[in-house]
């Protein structure tokens, strides 16, 4: 198999080809990235395209003689720039469907995520029937929606083709934890405040989180890639993580604290540019539902190696050490919310 991977060099997609490269019925990979890098695994070729501005010709180039097309590729900062991230997100994932098409890649599996829902009502675990129109006033989990109506609409008009969409939960390793630090908490959080014990963590009673290692989510892919699956698949790893565990991870006690609160808190610093998160995705982190991965272990045969507990455990030794590769992305020296297009989700994916 020929399996070409947008967004190679980011956190998802690092983990992707390395876990692709060791698969028996792979024999090339194709990374496409933004930048140039001197990052060579196995059975992997290079293409720098940007998604947001390269023609749809030059993708259909790099994707003719595919099995398969994996997207990955997403930006998402300058929250305070919708436009530009819908540039790169919506524009680009058309680019990448139009190429598809034109190349005629008998399938395309898209990063999609725990965003994409709309608001939960309760803490029971959802299926991937539970509605999928976002939450409008954030701009993640608005393009995540509107990238998945592109689906439909691809899939309706290519039945042959098989469609599939993976939607992960917050997605961690150590090696990207510098990104991710950047992403949402910015520069001017520095490493030690969350490499240190925090002896009081004040959370939101009804905060509740699922996380992924990204190890996991590549193997998810993976199954995505060289199984006949089509159609939508949550990943998560258990259990379900609430402001007392978070806290204990913190090395403090939770107390709780009023959401309302929390998040005049950080509109106010978001406001004064002291972090590039916005209030919008603290509303996000706070009403997505929690996923069932039944599907997914059903049909893909996955079950995460790593736990909800580990996976975020792996993030915060990560801000402890150097372990990032040698990809603009996850490189300390270049990571960072104004230079990255290949988010995590997810980053993250996550979300």
């Amino acid at each position: 198999m020929r399996i070409v991977v947008t967004g190679a060099s980011g956190n998802v997609g690092s983990a992707l080809v390395e876990r692709l490269g060791r698969e028996a019925g792979v024999d090339s990979i194709v990374g496409i990235s933004r930048r140039p890098h001197d990052w060579h695994p196995d059975r992997t070729e290079w293409v720098h395209l940007d998604l947001a501005t390269d023609v749809t010709d030059d993708l259909a180039k790099a994707f003719r003689g595919a099995d398969a097309v994996v997207h990955l590729a997403w930006l998402f900062q300058p929250t305070r720039h919708p436009e530009v991230t819908w540039r790169a997100n919506v524009i680009g994932t058309t680019r990448v469907l139009d190429a598809v098409e034109r190349a005629g890649v008998p399938a395309v599996v898209v990063a999609s995520s725990v965003g994409v829902y709309s608001p939960r009502a309760g803490l029971d675990l959802v299926d991937e029937s539970w509605p999928s129109h976002g939450q409008p006033l954030t701009a993640y989990s608005r393009e995540k929606a509107y990238v998945e109506r592109l689906l439909d609409a691809h899939e309706a008009d290519h039945p042959d083709r098989r469609v599939v969409r993976v939607r992960p939960a917050f997605i961690f390793q150590a090696r990207a934890a510098t990104q991710q630090r950047r992403l949402f908490m910015g520069p001017l959080v520095p490493h030690t405040l969350l490499r240190s014990r925090i002896p009081v963590v004040p959370m939101p009673a009804d905060l509740r989180l699922q996380t992924v290692h990204t190890t996991d989510i590549a193997e998810g892919y993976t199954a995505a890639v060289t199984r006949d699956v089509r159609g939508a698949f949550n990943l998560a790893s258990e259990p379900v993580l609430g402001p007392r565990e978070l806290g204990g991870l913190l090395g403090g006690r939770w107390v709780p604290a009023p959401a309302r609160a929390m998040r005049a808190g950080l509109a106010a610093a978001w406001a004064a540019h002291a972090v590039p998160a916005s209030p919008q995705l603290f509303d996000l982190l706070m009403s997505v539902p929690m996923m069932s991965t039944q599907r997914a272990r059903d049909e893909l045969g996955w079950a995460p190696r790593v736990s909800a507990t580990d996976a975020v455990r792996a993030f915060l030794d990560g801000l402890a050490s150097d372990s990032d590769v040698p990809t603009p992305p996850l490189a300390d020296a270049t990571s960072g919310p104004a230079r990255t297009h290949e988010a995590a989700t997810g980053a993250g994916e996550r979300p």
